[in-house]
């Protein structure tokens, strides 16, 4: 008698999330995130531009994250800003483990009205950030433009990602701003994503793709 033997079930892979407080005398900071989430986004920074373009990474990158900052906003938002890329940054790299299974890369070119960014991803635990982007006005709402390659830079380092951003062209600083973050959303989804022919291995020659090292403050 013939019995069919049942498929060998598939392995199961350890939650992607991650919860990481950061506390300086400038800035205290609780970040929550779930690779595998669905976009839901619980954001409070002080900062509300901020607020609403980390809500982009999270919506557009399906990734649940919860931000709790509270910064030394009297003074500016350069440290709630910087610090808050930091602690993200961190929460990525702490959720992605090993780096077992990414897909590693990704990209995104995205359009906003009359803007176009081109962003690209490298989850190589070799920290860099391209920045070729310009503003046409030195604030949006409350918040210093100059600020935005901080909080790129920031997150970059602390999660290990050799992070590029060009604006192609663009006028309205707000599209600018937003093209970067939704574009940022994108290409980590598809560098997060589990890749399921190397489910198992780190996407590297070397083997390994390490544990980042904790930004200095």
């Amino acid at each position: 008698m013939n019995e069919t033997l049942p498929a060998p079930l598939s392995p199961v892979r350890p939650a992607r999330r991650a919860t990481v407080e950061r506390v300086t005398r400038e800035t205290r900071i609780r970040v929550e995130i779930d690779l595998d989430g669905q976009g839901r986004a619980d954001i409070r920074t002080g900062i509300g531009f901020l607020d609403h373009m980390l809500e982009q990474i999270a919506r557009h990158g399906l990734i649940d994250l919860t931000v709790r900052t509270e910064g030394d906003l009297h003074i500016d938002g350069h440290h709630t800003t910087e610090d808050t890329g930091i602690t993200i940054g961190q929460a990525v790299a702490q959720a992605l483990g090993e780096r077992r299974g990414i897909v590693r890369y990704g990209h995104a070119y995205l359009p906003m009205d009359e803007t176009l960014t081109r962003v690209a991803i490298d989850l190589s635990n070799r920290p860099y950030l391209v920045w070729k982007v310009s503003f046409t006005r030195d604030k949006v709402g409350e918040m210093d433009t100059e600020l935005f390659r901080e909080w790129f830079q920031a997150f970059a380092q602390a999660a290990g990602a050799t992070l590029h951003l060009e604006t192609l062209y663009g006028e309205n600083s707000h599209h600018i701003i937003e093209s970067c973050f939704k574009g940022l959303a994108r290409a980590l989804r598809d560098a997060v994503a589990i890749d399921p022919r190397q489910a198992d291995s780190v996407p590297s020659t070397k083997g390994t793709l390490g544990v980042p090292k904790p930004p200095s403050s």
